[in-house]
């Protein structure tokens, strides 16, 4: 069975004592929840450190925002693999859709990115989703298809392994809509389709697939009961333990 993932993205958001105090209070209060879901959050990178040691002895992973695909070397105000991983980093946040829609990142770029995390045996989280006007005019399912063909190019089954797919409906970041339930199983049911029909249905069935998009504690247990949604991928209530600890409960509740 498919182990619930709940990851909270800090996007550019708190400093180092709000980000210390956060993961601590993250650690102590998810102490239960966590024996039956994996747990992962991602700060800004000058609080990787930080953060590292306030989650020491926990089971909560540190995550990373973002990554280059580049080794080590003369990319000024990047950040390798190998640096993230030096910092206790185990997870990576790729092509998410700020990345994608604001930075301009293409899935080519975020291709390659995913290889390098892979290469150095960490966790890929493979952001996909799509815009207002891509649902409205009913590409939902071809916007996924592309960046999933773009993003898992020439990646084998056997990474498959170190990568976990979060689609994150544009439309419903930090706007307080939410896809419905029925919605968002629909759109994770066509993206484990598509793994099954790229790969196999074995990985398609090992494959989790988190939701993200406006998650808070009053729909979290609702959306991760759905067959095919694996956990969350949460943005703004990651930020304080009031808001998140719900959540990581609600994974713990549904928890196959």
């Amino acid at each position: 069975m498919r182990r619930f993932l709940v990851a909270g993205n800090w996007k550019m958001n708190t400093v180092a004592s709000v980000a210390t105090a956060l993961a601590k209070e993250l650690a102590t209060g998810s102490a239960e929840a966590a024996k039956k879901v994996d747990i992962l959050v991602c700060p800004p990178f000058p609080y990787l450190i930080p953060v590292r040691d306030a989650l020491a002895g926990s089971a909560i992973r540190l995550g990373a925002q973002n990554a280059s695909h580049e080794a080590p070397g003369a990319f000024t105000g990047e950040t390798a693999v190998d640096m993230l991983a030096d910092c206790g980093c185990t997870s990576v946040l790729l092509g998410h859709s700020e990345r994608r829609h604001i930075m301009g990142e293409t899935d080519g770029l975020i291709n390659k990115k995913l290889k390098a995390v892979c290469a150095k045996d960490l966790q890929a989280v493979l952001c996909v989703g799509e815009l207002l006007s891509d649902r409205e005019a009913n590409q939902t399912e071809k916007v996924l298809d592309e960046q999933m063909n773009g993003g898992l190019d020439g990646v084998s089954e056997a990474d498959l392994a170190n990568i976990v797919i979060a689609y994150e409906p544009v439309w419903a970041i930090g706007t307080g809509k939410t896809a419905s339930p029925e919605q968002a199983q629909a759109a994770h049911a066509h993206l484990r389709k598509w793994l099954a029909s790229r790969y196999n249905p074995a990985a398609a069935q090992a494959m989790r697939i988190l939701y993200g998009g406006s998650v808070k504690a009053d729909n979290a247990l609702t959306l991760m009961q759905q067959t095919d949604i694996d956990g969350a991928l949460v943005g703004g209530a990651s930020l304080t333990g009031k808001a998140f600890l719900p959540i990581i409960e609600a994974a713990a509740a549904a928890s196959k």
